[in-house]
């Protein structure tokens, strides 16, 4: 009857007409409510009509007509600016069929309908928000449709999908442009008209993802975007997709790869099933980002389309939410796995008010009922994709060892972090530089404790060499220098396994003792190169080398003397020839000498004017000794009579032996000297004191002037020609190996099912981390045990490679044998009704490389071909079943076999090689304005 005067009924009298009428005006709001909208002026006639009671033809207002209302009878769009109550009256939908029912309305005319809203308050929205609809594939082609202010993105993009007929399986996305003519996206799909400020006019923008999985907004960073050598798109296996490496990112590529690897979170985004359960509003989430970035991942991998992708907004993204990942430094791939399975269930997590829930201990209770209990209030916060395919449940027990209090509780796990069995002891190689000069280093093969000291170290290597353990003394050597000279207290930790450690023999016992006479001096080898410009520099060169001297006799022609015989293997003595070769040069630098331009400190050996060719010098007294006549040589002492001994070569210090501190000999002794030169052969070196980089320091002043009150290093500085003739880099360079090399350290290999006993193994908690017993209302060491109650469809286990302990860092190169089909948990489950204990291997992120550095990879198999591939960030190859278990396997996936799909016939163009390798990419994601 709302439509035309057909289905008139007949009036009652006029009082009754009024009364009904006005029962229902009486009425309120009620949100989603149906009013019309009426004439005033048909309205006030009819009320004229009503009240005087005289229902006479010519009296009778007539069919409802609402033309007044309307800009032309065709489009029947309503004015703009109408009042209520002068132009208009709103009347409830039962009042409306009454009066259409008494009266009728003009033929042709559609009803005025309008909704009651909710925004600040409740209305009826008379005007509605006229948006003009495209899509982005053909923005001049605009469609508009008029909107409620209530209405959601959601209903919208519905709406817009039904017009522009999507097929279902496509996924879009809106955008809405500014007036600025900027674009901005419609993330949110419970945002409705008003609180985003829609407006008559404005347009709204429906994209459709390309069918290689990127967006048509999303400019390509390649211009090359995939295209094989015919110039047509590439089209290999879906899935079979490298990842870029952006810098140091091959942890997050090894992550991807793997969850990429997992079918059923694969199939879920790849079938749009993350678009209606995104959370946006989740405190805990990520305002739904993560899942979107991974989304857009996903779908350009399996789109077949691409060689590689550049996961660089992925990236940002990651990096925007854990600022831990930002930037370019490595990390570990199972820690950002945990963010991204964390992230990812937090952004589509369906429960989107989560209720406080207090936590129960079993307190006697049947495991059954605690475990359902513990399940079901997880799953009333924790409801997502996540849970579903990666969640199970272990029962965790800890004991007081005071009362004997049992505390059961049951947690959820989303993987299972297993440890592996840990050797007490370690392998070292090392080089032992004997004290025979004609001997080369021999390199050992050493077993120490890992938890030992140097002393450790010491006691093995002298069973292997015959020399007292008392007598050897390692040190770092790195670049030429020594890193650090241990002490016998010093931690085995400290040295890492790619350190090279050398082991002097020395001739005394460092143990400190007043009475030693032993010093231990750190020699480097510097060449001095000259330029024409008359500047010179030094650089290192050779092995250092640690020297026992007696303090008692040392003078600089001693220690001179103790290292030629010391480098007799590869530093040859000049002959009788070679000084007379040598005497023209002498005499040259004499006449240079007189003149005064040579420079003190060319030598470092405090003799001031011998320069670089003088003998090695004399100290001109003793300390605190009347100075002797000129002509006597005397030798300079090292070492401090006061100065308590130490095995640690740190405390050796050369004192003063010439003339007052910082001067120089007197012009009155410099003839005598210049003579005595000139009776000396050309020394292969001189020396220098340096400090333990091996750098003369700025204003060093000559090594017979200064009393050290530190380690004292010396430099021989070569000249190049000296070097030359008589230093044998290839012989100083050889080295001999000890049987000990010879015998390989057997590889450790435990099975998975090991690793996992030992998770479920009892343990007492350690000192740092106690636990709080109720009962006794005190911390105790609590034994704990974890047990296995349900097992999750996929199952990720981290082999726990990198271990931490207040002493001792290390990477685990153990090879754990783990199947790649039909692992059977069965033995760990405490939960007899549990079902599904079966998996078979999808994916395995591998670590090669220490605990510093190293590199990740992924072997998976692909879900829909049934073949193993290895992804090595951009690079992807075909993989052999019998190369995925190996030493440098970290985090592995597996999926029950019976949720297990058989691989689909191959798909047209999967005959490709699995990835290119010149760096063909797929399209990054940067964002830009649709226009």
């Amino acid at each position: 009857g709302r439509g035309s005067r057909g289905a008139m009924a007949e009036a009652p009298r006029a009082e009754v007409q009024r009364r009904k009428v006005e029962e229902i005006l009486e009425e309120g709001l009620e949100e989603g409510g149906s009013w019309f909208l009426i004439d005033q002026r048909w309205f006030e006639r009819w009320k004229e009509y009503v009240d005087n009671g005289d229902q006479n033809a010519c009296s009778n207002p007539g069919p409802i007509d609402n033309s007044k209302l309307l800009e032309d009878s065709e489009s029947q769009r309503l004015k703009g600016n109408l009042i209520e109550n002068e132009d208009y009256v709103l009347l409830r939908t039962e009042a409306w069929d009454k009066l259409v029912s008494w009266y009728g309305h003009i033929p042709g005319q559609q009803p005025i309908e309008r909704k009651v809203i909710r925004l600040s308050n409740l209305k009826v929205e008379v005007y509605l928000v006229e948006l003009a609809l495209c899509q982005y594939s053909n923005m001049d082609e605009l469609v508009n449709v008029l909107f409620s202010r209530a209405d959601t993105i959601d209903k919208i993009h519905k709406q817009m999908r039904s017009l522009f007929e999507v097929p279902a399986e496509e996924e879009t996305r809106l955008w809405m442009r500014n007036s600025d003519g900027s674009c901005e996206r419609l993330r949110n799909p419970q945002n409705n008209v008003n609180s985003l400020c829609l407006c008559s006019g404005q347009t709204l923008i429906m994209e459709t993802r390309n069918e290689d999985g990127t967006w048509p907004t999303v400019r390509p960073h390649v211009t090359r975007n995939s295209l094989d050598e015919q110039g047509s798109y590439y089209q290999g296996q879906p899935g079979v997709c490298g990842l870029s490496n952006l810098g140091n990112t091959c942890f997050m590529n090894s992550a991807l790869q793997c969850l990429s690897g997992t079918p059923p979170l694969t199939e879920y985004f790849l079938s749009n099933g993350y678009v209606e359960e995104l959370n946006l509003d989740n405190p805990l989430g990520m305002q739904g980002e993560i899942a979107e970035a991974y989304a857009d991942i996903i779908k350009q991998i399996w789109s077949g389309r691409h060689y590689t992708v550049i996961p660089r907004m992925f990236k940002t993204r990651v990096g925007h939410f854990a600022p831990q990942f930002s930037g370019y430094q490595p990390h570990d791939a199972q820690e950002l796995l945990a963010f991204l399975l964390d992230g990812l269930h937090e952004d589509l997590n369906r429960v989107r008010r989560k209720e406080y829930i207090e936590l129960q201990d079993a307190d006697g209770r049947e495991d059954e009922v605690v475990a359902l209990e513990a399940w079901t209030n997880h799953r009333r916060r924790n409801d997502s994709i996540i849970v579903d395919i990666f969640h199970g449940l272990f029962k965790s027990t800890l004991v007081c060892p005071r009362c004997q209090k049992v505390s059961v509780t049951f947690d959820p796990f989303c993987y299972l972090s297993v440890p592996l069995p840990i050797s007490p002891e370690r392998v070292l190689e090392i080089f032992l530089v004997p004290m025979d000069p004609q001997s080369k280093p021999i390199q050992h093969r050493v077993v120490v404790p890992k938890a030992g000291k140097l002393w450790d170290l010491y006691v093995a290597l002298s069973k292997l060499s015959g020399i007292p353990a008392d007598k050897l003394l390692a040190a770092d050597v790195f670049n030429h220098r020594f890193y650090k000279i241990f002490q016998r207290e010093d931690l085995l930790s400290s040295i890492l396994d790619r350190d090279d450690i050398f082991v002097f023999e020395v001739t005394e016992s460092m143990e400190d003792d007043e009475e030693n006479d032993e010093v231990i001096l750190p020699i480097y080898f510097r060449e001095r190169m000259s330029y024409r410009d008359c500047s010179t520099s030094t650089y290192m060169f050779g092995h250092p080398l640690l020297l026992s001297v007696r303090r008692s006799q040392l003078s600089w022609e001693v220690l001179y003397e103790l290292l030629l015989d010391r480098l007799a293997r590869y530093v040859a003595r000049p002959t009788s020839e070679d000084e007379e070769e040598e005497e023209n040069d002498e005499d040259e630098e004499e006449a240079a000498k007189d003149e005064g331009e040579k420079d003190q400190q060319t030598n470092g050996l405090g003799e001031g004017d011998e320069g670089v060719n003088s003998p090695p010098p004399t100290a001109d007294r003793e300390p605190d000794v009347t100075p002797e006549p000129e002509d006597s040589d005397h030798e300079a002492s090292v070492g401090s009579a006061d100065r308590a001994p130490s095995p640690e070569p740190s405390g050796g210090r050369l004192e003063a032996d010439g003339a007052s501190e910082g001067g120089s000999p007197s012009p009155e002794k410099r003839p005598v000297k210049k003579r005595k030169a000139r009776r000396c052969r050309r020394p292969l070196f001189t020396f220098q004191s340096v400090n333990a980089n091996g750098v003369t320091e700025h204003g060093a002043q000559e090594c017979s002037k200064l009393n050290f009150n530190s380690q004292l290093y010396i430099a021989l500085d070569w000249d190049s020609d000296m070097k030359k003739r008589y230093y044998n880099e290839i012989e100083a360079e050889k080295y001999v190996k000890d049987r000990s090399m010879g015998v390989m350290p057997r590889k450790a290999m435990v099975t998975l099912k090991e690793c996992i006993d030992l998770f479920t193994t009892k343990e007492t908690l350690e000192d740092e981390n106690p636990w709080y017993c109720p009962a006794c209302q005190q911390h105790q060491l609590a034994t704990k045990k974890f047990d296995l109650w349900s097992l999750p469809e996929v199952l990720i286990i981290h082999l726990k490679r990198f271990s931490y302990t207040r002493l001792w860092k290390e990477k685990l190169d153990t090879v754990v044998e783990f199947p790649l089909k039909d692992l059977d948990l069965s033995q760990f489950l405490i939960n007899h009704k549990a079902k599904n204990s079966k998996y078979d291997l999808i994916a395995v992120s591998n670590h090669y490389g220490g605990l510093r550095d190293g590199h990740y990879t992924t072997i998976a198999r692909n879900k829909d071909d049934g073949q193993w591939y290895y992804f090595d960030d951009s690079k992807v190859t075909f993989a052999s079943m019998d190369h995925v278990v190996t030493s440098a396997a970290y985090v592995l996936f597996y999926q029950q076999q019976e949720k297990m799909s058989r691989p689909a016939e191959p798909s047209p163009g999967s005959g490709h090689s699995p990835s290119g390798e010149d760096g063909q990419t797929a399209a990054d994601e940067e964002t830009m304005d649709l226009d």
